[in-house]
This record gives C-alpha cells, structure tokens and sequence, in this order.
C-alpha cells in the first residue's frame, strides 16, 4: 500500500506513517520525513494502533442531510411520465427546466433546480424531452406503389433498364393535413416518448422543388397557391 502505484496518495501517505512507526521512530520524525502535520501523523498511528490496515480507511460520514424526500423525487419522476396534456400544461414534452416549473407550481416542492431533476430521471433512464416517431403503413397496395419507386431509384421501369436519355425526378408537393391516427405514448424507463403520424393530402397547391435523383441536382420553381 505504501508504494504501489495504484493505491491513493492519501492511503499511501498513511501507510508509510506505519512503515516509520514501525522502525520506531518518533511522530515528530516521521512529519518531518513526510512532510505531514504532526497532529496527521499521531491520527493515522493511532488509528493502526486500534484497528490494524482497517483503520487507515476513512470513516463513513453522514454528510449533508438531504433537500429532498424520496416522495418527492418519485411524484416528479412519476410526472415526468405524464405527458404534459394530461396535466393540462401547453407542451408537447417536457424538459428538465419546464419540469422543475411544474413541480413548484404544483407544491411538490417549493424549490428545485433542473439539474436536479435530471439528475432524478437519469437515475431512471428517462428522457422525456426525446422521442420517436414512427409511421404504420395502412394502404393494402403499398408494397406494389413502393416496388414501383425502388425500380426507378435502380433505373428500372416495368422490367425494362432505363435508356441513356430517361432519367427520375422527385417532386415534392405541398400537402394541408396533418393528421395523427395514433395517441402519443407518454416516455417512460429506457423509454422515449413516442410520436405517430400520417397524412391526409387535401391536394397539391404549389410544387416546391424537384430532385434529379440521380445527377444529385434540384431545381424547379414554386408556383402561386390559386
């Protein structure tokens, strides 16, 4: 323990403390040889005195008493598991600070910093201010309107390799409905929160651009909505 390279420069110092000791030298010797205080020295001699290698450990101290309760700490991580509408608050995720808000305005607690609180969610894997969305294919003919896109993107149309002169463009369109047919799953362990949505076209009203998919080049123009 005195001498390895690994061991803590504090347990070191202590040990070498014993070394001295043990080749009987004074408390006052050994302070000057190590260049501790004597008072350090007479603590950790006595220390191995009583208890042997176990006393040269440092002593389990209370420390600062908590701010918090674990009630507390588990009604914000159960709010975080909520998602914001459900509490009526104007958000569609929480953060960290909006969270910290919440929990004063609700009287969990009269005060709490946003580090805190994600420090209460890290413990539990959660992240509600992530989330994933994810699409369900409801069109029964989607595989057959897709496999017609691929061949293109492979220069292929109808079995048949596009010529020399043919290439793909892909316009994109300007759409009006956006309509969610699934409800948003609030975030939860390892979990983050999760978003579906799907379209409802109410027809184009104006192109925005057009990509060359192949030579890597967008052009086009945007046209007046009628």
């Amino acid at each position: 323990m005195a001498y390895g390279l690994k061991t803590e420069y504090r347990l070191r110092m202590r040990a070498q403390v014993v070394l001295h000791a043990a080749r009987g030298r004074s408390n006052a010797r050994i302070a000057a040889e190590t260049g501790l205080h004597l008072d350090t020295v007479r603590l950790w001699r006595g220390r191995f005195a009583d208890a042997g290698i176990a006393g040269l450990a440092d002593r389990r101290r209370s420390g600062r008493p908590p701010a918090f309760t674990p009630l507390q700490a588990a009604e914000v991580t159960t709010l975080a598991c909520r998602l914001p509408a459900e509490t009526g608050v104007p958000l569609s995720r929480w953060t960290a600070p909006e969270l910290a808000r919440e929990v004063v305005e609700r009287g969990i607690t009269a005060f709490v910093s946003a580090a805190t609180v994600r420090r209460w969610l890290a413990q539990d894997a959660l992240k509600p201010w992530q989330y994933r969305s994810w699409i369900f294919i409801t069109d029964p003919g989607f595989r057959t309107k897709a496999g017609r896109v691929l061949d293109l993107y492979a220069r292929t149309w109808q079995g048949h390799p596009l010529g020399p002169n043919e290439y793909v463009i892909s316009a994109d369109e300007k759409t009006s409905i956006q309509a969610r047919c699934h409800p948003t799953l609030a975030p939860g362990q390892a979990r983050a929160m999760r978003v579906n949505h799907t379209y409802g076209r109410g027809g184009a009203l104006a192109y925005l651009a057009a990509y060359d998919v192949h030579q890597a080049k967008v052009f086009g123009r945007t046209e007046a909505s009628p």
